[in-house]
């Protein structure tokens, strides 16, 4: 039987992703914490072909916060690992090139493993000329650390003498971001209602919606009813 595809009035043209809940999902299945995050890195895969399905041209997922630094060293070792199985698999996903998937990774990336870090690198430079979808991957990132790092690549144009002081604004100081793409949707999974230092320059006119179902749990039909709900909201951006 075919699956009917519901009439959505209007589709976010760029939507973020808190994806919070690995751990508790895995706690509920007796494993160890961090197995879970097996379950939500396959959910990735799913998220990528539910936006194309629905023509959203750009998704941002908090993957890994600058916190997450702070993670037992077995759960971070195994992170590691995770990660670099999957983008690894990405790299190689013939769905990237066909589809023209541009991959960025956002946040202080280098903090990483050095092998880590090349592989993000790679993924970065054979996807930098795809022009029909474009993937975030948040990573070692903190929204405190994107507006802190911009300030100081704009202090470092004062003092070379590119940055007029007096001709900073707002679009100057966007264009100092690790991405000045505003999300027009963010869910968040897991049930807590906050925001989590999560893009706080771009989501200052954003739409949010709390999702109680875990990041593992989240499936098709939880992505279609935000996409509704969305649609459905007046978006006045303070007017």
């Amino acid at each position: 039987m075919t699956e009917l595809k519901p009439v959505i009035s209007r589709v976010p043209k760029h939507i973020g992703i808190i994806m919070d809940g690995n751990r508790r999902f895995s706690r509920r299945l007796m494993l160890k914490p961090w197995k879970g995050h097996e379950w939500g890195a396959k959910k990735v895969e799913n998220i990528l072909d539910w936006c194309r399905e629905y023509d959203i041209r750009e998704l941002t997922l908090y993957t890994f916060s600058i916190e997450n630094f702070n993670r037992p060293k077995k759960e971070f070792d195994y992170l590691m690992n995770l990660f670099m199985k999957h983008f690894e698999e990405l790299e190689n996903d013939k769905r990237i090139y066909d589809n023209k998937i541009r991959i960025n990774f956002i946040g202080r990336y280098k903090m990483f493993p050095k092998g880590l870090v090349q592989k993000i690198e790679s993924i970065m430079e054979k996807t930098k000329n795809h022009d029909q979808y474009v993937v975030n991957f948040a990573m070692a990132y903190g929204g405190r650390s994107e507006v802190i790092d911009a300030v100081k690549k704009i202090a470092e144009g004062v003092r070379k003498g590119e940055i007029d002081v007096d001709a900073i604004n707002e679009e100057v100081f966007e264009k100092n971001l690790y991405t000045n793409d505003e999300p027009d949707l963010i869910i968040r999974t897991g049930g807590d209602k906050r925001t989590s230092n999560f893009m706080i320059w771009q989501s200052a006119y954003s739409e949010w919606l709390f999702i109680d179902k875990l990041w593992p749990e989240f499936e098709k039909e939880d992505f279609v009813k935000a996409i509704v709900d969305y649609s459905k909201r007046e978006r006045r951006f303070g007017r």
